[in-house]
């Protein structure tokens, strides 16, 4: 089964507030499942548009687990301090598998 990831892209008002939203969503994640693979305030854009200052990537063991975490009560607790400190694009992805060669 694929990994499943959530990107956040988040444009943030409120800096003191995403501070208290980090410490709230940590223990979610944790309980969650979720591995930060990055955060970053300066993506490199290549092409098009992106949005917000800062982009975070989680993974998860499938896209159905990072679901689970994102509509979980300890992460539903979080999410409105996120909300109001930052405008945030996320969305879920599945990872890819790379078919076997030769099998």
């Amino acid at each position: 089964m694929p990994k499943g990831y959530v990107i956040l892209t988040e444009s943030i008002n409120d800096p003191a507030g995403m501070d208290v939203y980090s410490r709230a969503a940590g223990p979610s994640m944790a309980e969650g499942g979720a591995s930060v693979l990055a955060v970053d305030g300066r993506p490199q854009l290549l092409e098009g548009e992106w949005h917000g200052d800062r982009t975070v990537v989680l993974e998860f063991e499938s896209a159905e687990a990072a679901r689970a975490w994102y509509e979980s009560e300890a992460y539903e607790r979080a999410r409105p301090l996120r909300q109001a400190a930052a405008d945030t694009n996320v969305v879920i992805i599945a990872g890819f598998e790379q078919p076997s060669r030769g099998a």
